[in-house]
C-alpha cells in the first residue's frame, strides 16, 4: 500500500493512508490480539520472575531480604528508564521489529540470570533484562492504535492487558513452585522456558504493521523526539491519563506488597504458604481487562474508567474489615477494578495523542505507571510500618479518589463533541 505524508502544522508531518485498521472477525485482528497476548506473557513473566523466590535468593547469595528484593526493583527500574528510548527506536525501525529485538535480548539475558554468582551480577542482569523488556510496553499500545480500527482499540488493548496479568501471575507461580522443589535458579530458568515459548508464539502470530511507516523509510522529515514528547506533556488529557497509571499502579503494588504482612499477623495469623495463593487474585484482572475494553467500545472510555476506579476503591474499603470473608472479595474487586482502569487508560493514551507521537505517549504512560509502582510501593510501606493497616488503606482510597477526580476534570469530552 502506498502512503503519502502531508504537513499539517508547524513541524508536524502526519501519515495519510487508506488503511483503516483491522476489525473484529478478521484473521489479522485475531492474530494481532493473540500475538500481543503472548507478548504480554513473555514480558511480564520475566519481569516478576524473582519475586516468588526472594527468600531463596537471599539465603543463597546473601545480602538479606532488602537486597534480594532489589532483583524486582532493578528490572522495573530498567523498564521505566528504557520505555522512551524504545519508543524512539520503534519510530525509526518499526513497531514489530522493536518489540522483537527487545523480547529476544531480554530472553537471552534472562537465560543468564540463573548462573549469576553474586548479587552485583544478578542485579546488573536484571536491570538490563528490564531495559530490554521495555520494548513491549513502550510500543504495543501504539502498534494497536495504528493497526486496529479506532472503534475497537479499547477492546484490543484489554486483551493485551489480560496477557500482562497472565504473565505476571505465571512468572511468580512457575518460579515459586519450581523453586520450592529444585531451588531458585531452576525456578527462574523455568520462567525463561515459558517466555521462549510465548515469544515464539508472539513472533509467529503478530501481523506486519500496515498503519505505520518507519522513519528510515520516509523521505519527509517529521517532528523531533523533543517535540513529540512536548506535545504529549502539554496535553491535559495525556497528563490526566499518566496520572491514572501513576496513582492507581502505586496503590495496586503497595497493597500486594504489604497485604501479606497484614495477613500473617493477628487476627489472621495465616501461614506464608497460604498468603502466596493471593497472587491468584490476578486472574480477576485477566477477566476484567478485556471486559473493560469491550465495555469502553459500547459505552465510552470515561464511564468505564470511572466505574473501574470505583470498583477498585470499593475493594480497598472492604479490606478495612478484619475478616477473610471481607478481605478476599475486597482483593478480587480491587484487582479487577485496577486492571479494568489500566486497560482503558493505557489504550486511550495513544489514541488521544498526535499521530506521530503515539509511541512517546504510551512510553510516558508507562514511565508514570512504573514510577508510581516504585514511589508508592516504597512510601506506603513506611506508612504501614508506622501507623498500621487502616491508615495505609485510607491512603490507598485517597489515591483512588484523586485519580477519579482527575479523570472527571480532564477527560470529559467538550460539550457537543462526539
Amino acid at each position: 500500500m502506498r502512503r503519502r505524508f502531508v504537513v499539517s502544522g508547524p513541524g508536524r508531518v502526519e501519515t495519510v493512508s487508506g488503511f483503516s485498521g483491522h476489525v473484529p472477525g478478521s484473521r489479522e485482528y485475531r492474530r494481532l490480539l493473540i500475538g500481543l497476548f503472548f507478548g504480554g506473557v513473555a514480558t511480564f513473566a520475566q519481569l516478576y520472575a524473582t519475586q516468588a523466590v526472594l527468600p531463596a535468593i537471599a539465603a543463597d547469595i546473601g545480602g538479606g531480604p532488602a537486597a534480594a528484593a532489589l532483583t524486582v526493583s532493578a528490572s522495573t527500574l530498567g523498564l521505566a528508564a528504557a520505555v522512551i528510548p524504545w519508543s524512539i527506536v520503534a519510530d525509526r525501525i518499526g513497531r514489530v521489529p522493536a518489540m522483537t529485538i527487545g523480547l529476544l535480548v531480554a530472553t537471552l539475558l534472562g537465560a543468564l540470570t540463573p548462573f549469576a554468582g553474586d548479587m552485583g551480577v544478578l542485579l546488573a542482569l536484571r536491570l538490563l533484562e528490564g531495559a530490554a523488556l521495555g520494548a513491549v510496553p513502550a510500543v504495543a499500545l501504539a502498534y494497536l492504535s495504528e493497526e486496529v480500527s479506532p472503534r475497537h482499540v479499547a477492546a484490543a488493548a484489554g486483551s493485551y492487558i489480560a496477557g500482562t496479568t497472565v504473565g505476571g501471575l505465571s512468572g511468580r507461580v512457575f518460579s515459586g513452585w519450581i523453586g520450592e522443589l529444585a531451588g531458585w535458579r531452576w525456578g527462574v530458568a523455568s520462567v525463561v522456558v515459558l517466555c521462549v515459548i510465548a515469544a515464539v508464539l508472539f513472533l509467529g502470530l503478530v501481523p506486519k504493521a500496515r498503519g505505520f511507516v518507519p522513519g528510515r523509510a520516509r523521505r519527509e522529515r517529521g517532528p523531533t523526539i523533543r517535540a513529540r514528547l512536548a506535545s504529549n506533556l502539554r496535553s491535559p488529557v495525556q497528563l490526566a491519563l499518566y496520572a491514572q497509571g501513576f496513582l492507581l499502579m502505586g496503590a495496586f503494588v503497595a497493597v500486594y506488597n504489604y497485604l501479606g504482612f497484614h495477613l500473617t499477623a493477628p487476627p489472621f495469623s495465616l501461614a506464608p504458604a497460604l498468603v502466596t495463593l493471593l497472587f491468584l487474585a490476578y486472574l480477576a484482572g485477566t477477566a476484567s481487562s478485556p471486559r473493560a475494553g469491550a465495555l469502553a467500545v459500547r459505552h465510552g472510555r470515561l464511564p468505564v474508567l470511572l466505574w473501574s476506579i470505583g470498583v477498585m476503591g470499593a475493594g480497598a474499603a472492604l479490606m478495612f474489615v478484619p475478616t477473610l470473608i471481607a478481605v478476599i472479595p475486597g482483593l478480587l474487586m480491587f484487582t479487577a477494578g485496577f486492571f479494568g482502569a489500566h486497560a482503558v487508560a493505557s489504550g486511550w493514551t495513544p489514541v488521544a495523542a498526535e499521530a506521530r507521537a503515539r509511541a512517546q505517549a504510551s512510553s510516558l504512560y508507562y514511565l508514570g505507571y512504573y514510577a508510581g509502582s516504585s514511589v508508592f510501593g516504597w512510601a506506603l510501606g513506611l506508612l504501614f510500618g508506622s501507623l498500621g493497616w487502616a491508615p495505609f488503606v485510607g491512603a490507598v482510597l485517597v489515591m483512588c479518589g484523586a485519580a477519579f477526580v482527575l479523570a472527571v476534570a480532564a477527560l470529559r469530552a467538550p460539550r457537543g463533541a462526539p
